[in-house]
């Protein structure tokens, strides 16, 4: 039995559009993260994976330890439901979100915020002022891990941080000791460039070779900048973690010394921006079904709603992947629209009405944005349905 037979059968009583989770493909890329982690611990990404329940089946397995999460109401929330250990990776601006962290000590001992500045640890005070007592606040410094060349005329990276050298880091660390009520607990720094660009971009030799030779200077840059950094920080204090890499340098990040865990998130669903690694293979693992509900001409098929772009720039790589059948692609006039998604190729003459087309996200999480559920599939049956973010009723951004 293919997959399509599978997927089909275990849901065969769901109306479509849903949305689904195969678990083997998820274990199997999960194991997979693990080994290339070599013993150290991979922190979870909540931001591609939007689902409480799925989060804690992940936990539970052999590898994985806490959570990197992307804003601190969700962070909140995950503690309050007994998630624990939970980084929030991108600082926050919350004011009332910060009231409650630092009035809630159980919270504050799980929860550890991050910075790259001194304008962020005068917001946070300012912020907390009135609360009475005061819970100690836990922080990560974000150190920029972009790659910088021809004398800053080239950078690829994301733009994070502001800080970057040794001397800067130190100073801020500096700064952090000095203020009662704070304590930096970790460092982080995401190489997105390695992480998060695939070095086999299909159909393009010249720009394979180009991004490879970046990512090969970057992570020789990298290795000795942030073992610097980690070491110009610890002199001023001690940390608990220092945080790396993602799922697309999982087993480049780990072989440096002083980084003590990485991160990842969309390994576990393997999105279809993923395919795109010479490192690793992983399995699709999560997808969406939506119903063919008209045949406008030969060798077409139109099926109900689609447009779920992922974020980032603008492009044919941002949209969903016609995956089940194989050999159908986009209408070129129209794409994946808002109500209706017209789809060509031989596969088409075979589909009717009512028959599901299973697509595939671009990104990971962002497909948990539009479905208030999962259903489980564990070979050709459904095991579990289970919320999402959205399910539970939590739209954090």
């Amino acid at each position: 039995m293919d997959d399509r037979q599978r997927y089909d059968r275990a849901t065969a009583e769901l109306d479509p559009p849903f949305a689904i989770l195969d678990l083997a493909a998820m274990r199997a890329n999960a194991a997979d993260m693990a080994r290339r982690a070599g013993g150290k611990p991979i922190r979870v990404a909540s931001k591609s994976v939007r689902s409480r329940p799925v989060l804690e089946r992940i936990l539970a397995m052999d590898g994985f330890r806490g959570v990197m999460a992307f804003t601190l109401p969700e962070a909140l929330w995950l503690v309050s439901t007994g998630l624990t250990d939970v980084l929030v990776a991108y600082p926050t601006a919350d004011r009332r979100a910060l009231a409650r962290l630092a009035g809630d000590p159980a919270a504050a001992r799980e929860i550890t915020l991050t910075v790259d500045g001194v304008e962020h640890l005068d917001l946070i005070e300012a912020a907390v002022a009135g609360v009475r007592p005061r819970a100690e606040i836990r922080l990560c410094m974000d150190v920029d891990a972009g790659y910088v060349a021809l004398g800053g005329r080239f950078r690829a990276g994301a733009l994070r941080s502001t800080i970057r050298e040794p001397e800067q880091a130190a100073a801020l660390a500096a700064d952090i000791a000095a203020r009662p009520g704070f304590r930096l607990a970790g460092l982080m720094a995401y190489e997105a460039q390695i992480a998060g660009v695939g070095d086999d971009p299909p159909g393009n030799a010249l720009l394979a070779r180009a991004v490879r030779l970046m990512q090969a200077r970057s992570a020789r840059d990298l290795v000795v900048r942030r073992g610097r950094v980690v070491r110009a920080v610890r002199e001023v204090c001690d940390l608990e973690f220092v945080n790396g890499g993602g799922t697309g340098s999982i087993e480049r990040t780990v072989r440096e010394k002083a980084v003590t865990e990485v991160a990842a998130g969309s390994g576990f669903f393997h999105p279809r921006l993923f395919d795109f690694y010479r490192r690793f293979t992983g399995r699709p693992a999560a997808l969406f079904a939506l119903p063919v509900v008209r045949r406008p001409g030969p060798g077409a098929v139109t099926t109900l709603g689609g447009g779920y772009p992922a974020s980032g720039p603008a492009g044919s790589t941002r949209l969903p992947q016609p995956y089940l059948p194989a050999g159908l692609r986009y209408a070129p006039d129209e794409g994946a629209g808002e109500v209706q998604t017209p789809l060509l190729g031989q596969a088409a003459h075979d589909l009717r009405i009512g028959d599901r087309v299973w697509f595939r996200h671009a990104k990971a999480g962002e497909l948990c944005e539009r479905f208030d559920a999962l259903h489980l599939v564990d070979g050709d049956t459904l095991v579990e349905t289970v919320p999402t973010y959205r399910g539970e009723g939590k739209t954090f951004l």
